[in-house]
C-alpha cells in the first residue's frame, strides 16, 4: 500500500492581512505547517488555525523561519548559529504553547523559504536548526528535502526525518528547487500538477525543469496555500491520489 502526507504552509496571513484560505485547505491536508510569527502569522491567527487543525485531525507543525516579515522569510540571512538557533525554539515554544491551548501540540517543524533552502547545502545553519529540534524535543521530527544538509545531521542527531517532495515546484537536475527567481520555478496547472503527485507518490520520481528523470524519495508532499488557486490545486492532487490508490494519511501519531 502506497502512503503519502499532504501538508501545506497556513496562517500565514499577519493582523489585518490575509493570505490563503486555511479553513478550505484544512479540509484537505493532513499536515499544516504553522507560521510561528517571523515570516508571517500572529497569536491570534496561529491559534485559529492551530483550533481548527485539531478540529480535523489535521498535525500541527511549526513552520519556522529567519525574522523576516516584510521579506516573508524569503531573504536568507547570514545569522551567528547560537542565535539561530535560539529564534527558532522561541517560535517552537510560541506555536507549542498556543497548540496545546486548543488540544494539540507541535508534531513536527519544517523550515520555511530562504531557511529551508539556505540548509539544504549551508552546514552550520543546518546544525543550528537541529540543535533546536534536539533541544526542544528530540523525539520531534523535521520535515525537509531529500539530501539535504538539515536531513543528514537532523539523522545523525538521532532526529527522525521525513522527506518531502514539492507538488508546485520545479526542480533541478540534482534534485534541489528552482530558485522562484527563475522563470518557471512554480506551477500552477492543476491538472498537470495532480499527475506529477502521483508520479511523485507511486513512482518516487519528477521531471526535472530541463527534462531529465529525478528520483525523489518522499513521505509528504507540499501543496502551497499561497498560490493562485492553491485550494482547487489541493483538492485536485488529494483526489488523484485517492484515484490512484494512493492512501493520504498523516506521517505523524494521532495526538
Amino acid at each position: 500500500m502506497t502512503v503519502i502526507d499532504l501538508n501545506s504552509d497556513l496562517g500565514e496571513g499577519f493582523g489585518a492581512w490575509s493570505l490563503g484560505d486555511d479553513e478550505a485547505l484544512l479540509d484537505i491536508v493532513t499536515s499544516a505547517n504553522v507560521a510561528c510569527g517571523f515570516h508571517a502569522g500572529d497569536p491570534s491567527i496561529m491559534r485559529r488555525v492551530c483550533g481548527a487543525a485539531v478540529a480535523r485531525g489535521v498535525a500541527i507543525g511549526a513552520q519556522v523561519s529567519y525574522r523576516d516579515l516584510a521579506g516573508f522569510g524569503r531573504r536568507a540571512i547570514a545569522m551567528d548559529p547560537g542565535e539561530l538557533t535560539d529564534e527558532l525554539l522561541y517560535q517552537l515554544g510560541a506555536l507549542d504553547g498556543i497548540a496545546r491551548v486548543e488540544g494539540g501540540r507541535v508534531s513536527y517543524l519544517k523550515p520555511h523559504g530562504a531557511l529551508y533552502n539556505t540548509i539544504v547545502t549551508d552546514r552550520v545553519q543546518a546544525a543550528a536548526v537541529v540543535e533546536a529540534v534536539a533541544r526542544f524535543d528530540p523525539a520531534l521530527p523535521v520535515l525537509g528535502l531529500p539530501g539535504s544538509e538539515f536531513l543528514r545531521l537532523a539523522g545523525e542527531a538521532g532526529l527522525t526525518t521525513v522527506a518531502e517532495a514539492f507538488a508546485d515546484r520545479a526542480y533541478t537536475v540534482d534534485g534541489h528547487l528552482v530558485s522562484r527567481r527563475e522563470p518557471g520555478a512554480v506551477l500552477h496547472d492543476a491538472a498537470e500538477i495532480a499527475a506529477r503527485c502521483v508520479r511523485l507518490a507511486t513512482e518516487q520520481a519528477v521531471t526535472s525543469i530541463d527534462g531529465t528523470p529525478v528520483r525523489v524519495e518522499a513521505r509528504s508532499l507540499c501543496v502551497h496555500g499561497d498560490t493562485p488557486g492553491a485550494v482547487e490545486i489541493a483538492r485536485r492532487v488529494r483526489a488523484s491520489l485517492l484515484a490512484a490508490d494512493v492512501t493520504v494519511r498523516r506521517f505523524t501519531t494521532e495526538e
